[in-house]
């Protein structure tokens, strides 16, 4: 079941023209992913950047359809694979019943000098329950 996490598209998400302009949905797709880590995973980013980060390692977005401002938009947050030290997620915006944009995207688990490491036992618990994809 993916997490969701609604989002009001503001003045400051859009372009002259009033429709979102693209990079600020990379913003609202960080910012849902740090609510699933904080709220859902017990692991908030303030925390884990003590010591580490989970940076993106690739991203792949597909935009179906504009937003503009004061629409609402649910980020539905899904975990694809869970894999040693990497995530995968797939994000997908919905106003409505119409989609804006699915995103696909692999995270890693990285350690202070920037070096793959396992996921911590406690958030691989709370995570697998959320998988979509093989356990």
């Amino acid at each position: 079941m993916p997490f969701t996490f609604r989002q009001k598209v503001l003045f400051k998400h859009c372009d002259p023209a009033g429709i979102v302009f693209y990079p600020r949905y990379f913003e609202m797709i960080n910012d849902a992913v740090e609510t699933l880590f904080c709220d859902v995973l017990q692991w908030p980013f303030e925390e884990m950047h003590k010591d580490g980060g989970v940076p993106t390692a690739s991203f792949n977005v597909t935009f179906t359809a504009p937003s503009r401002h004061g629409d609402l938009l649910d980020l539905n947050v899904a975990i694809l694979r869970l894999g040693g030290s990497s995530m995968t997620l797939k994000t997908t915006a919905r106003a409505g019943d119409q989609t804006r944009f699915v995103a696909d995207q692999v995270i890693v688990n990285v350690d202070g000098t920037g070096r793959p490491r396992r996921w911590p036992e406690s958030l691989r618990t709370l995570a697998t329950p959320l998988l979509e994809g093989p356990k």
